[in-house]
């Protein structure tokens, strides 16, 4: 069968396709454009596509040889799921593998947040540290004893709120659905309200799938909610914010600050209003970005496409609906 890789993946993983099947690997300027992905997967049975391909209905629908969709991530959002689903178009992602990597980015993020360390970095290399600091100068805040509160209690909230328990944080979380109680016991984690969570938290750490319900759902009602000392991180999805909002309420002292691995749009426009904030910790989207996990994501991602493409059941399954 004929397969389309929207970019350069690890050659290992080309070469394993490669034993089955005829591959095309894009090369060109990423993410391709739709008129491109159109022409392209014209006459494939099989796509291996990334978080910032739009995989929506006039693509699939362009596609009419598509049996199965693999995407290299563990969001899936980027893909019409409803328009696949009914011409029975496999679809299949990469979940468990990033969750220990993106929730120790979180708490990096965290780290920085609190402790200031990227303010450390540039006051040094702009020849601002003239001299011996004294005990109230460049002063951060604690991280442990304080409330963390985390959106979306899936694989990597659950893996953030063990990482946040080594330093003693107090843990509540909001979730479409309750967690059991004693996972709720296992995390020392207590369910709250949504207003709540902004509320009481010295930092929220966002880890909700985007959705049609979560979309631009962080915005000024909610930031207005937060302690002027709190912090935001997000690590999930960036149209979960509404990075306006985001952008005024780190202006005025609404928030403390916030750190960002995800954007509405990516690569971030060097005109967003977030990039002249000194009080948001920036990051290009690397959650994932270890050697180990993105080898690992490229080795699922293959064995979906391949499992599926042979009529088999994937190893990770996107359910419509």
């Amino acid at each position: 069968m004929r397969i389309l890789l929207t970019r350069p993946l690890h050659e290992f993983a080309v070469r394993e396709m490669r034993k089955r099947h005829l591959v095309e690997v894009h090369a060109g300027r990423s993410p391709m454009s739709k008129k491109l992905l159109i022409s392209r997967i014209a006459d494939k049975e099989g796509l291996l596509c990334y978080p910032y391909d739009r995989i929506d209905k006039e693509v699939i629908e362009a596609g009419a040889n598509l049996k199965a969709i693999s995407t290299y991530s563990v969001g899936y959002d980027h893909i019409d799921i409803k328009a696949a689903s009914r011409r029975g178009i496999v679809i299949s992602y990469t979940p468990e593998v990033l969750t220990d990597a993106t929730a120790d980015h979180t708490m990096a993020l965290m780290l920085d947040l609190f402790r200031r360390v990227s303010d450390g970095d540039k006051m040094i290399r702009r020849g601002r540290w003239t001299t011996i600091l004294g005990p109230y100068d460049f002063l951060g805040t604690d991280l442990h004893g304080k409330t963390l509160g985390i959106f979306g209690m899936g694989r990597i909230g659950m893996a953030v709120a063990k990482r946040a328990r080594g330093f003693e944080m107090r843990i509540i979380y909001h979730n479409r659905k309750r967690v059991p109680s004693t996972l709720e016991r296992r995390l020392d984690a207590r369910y709250v309200s949504l207003d709540e969570l902004f509320r009481k938290s010295d930092v929220v750490s966002i880890h909700a799938p985007h959705s049609a319900g979560t979309n631009d759902m962080v915005g000024m009602s909610l930031l207005k909610k937060m302690k002027k000392a709190s912090f935001l991180v997000n690590t999930a999805r960036g149209r979960i914010i509404n990075e306006n909002d985001l952008a005024s309420a780190l202006k005025s002292g609404t928030i403390a600050g916030a750190a960002l691995d995800v954007f509405r749009e990516e690569p971030l426009s060097i005109h967003s209003p977030l990039i002249k904030l000194e009080n948001v910790i920036l990051t290009p989207h690397i959650g994932s970005a270890t050697s180990e996990t993105r080898r690992e994501m490229a080795e699922i991602a293959v064995k979906n496409l391949l499992l599926s493409l042979s009529g088999k059941k994937p190893i990770y399954q996107v359910r419509a609906g």
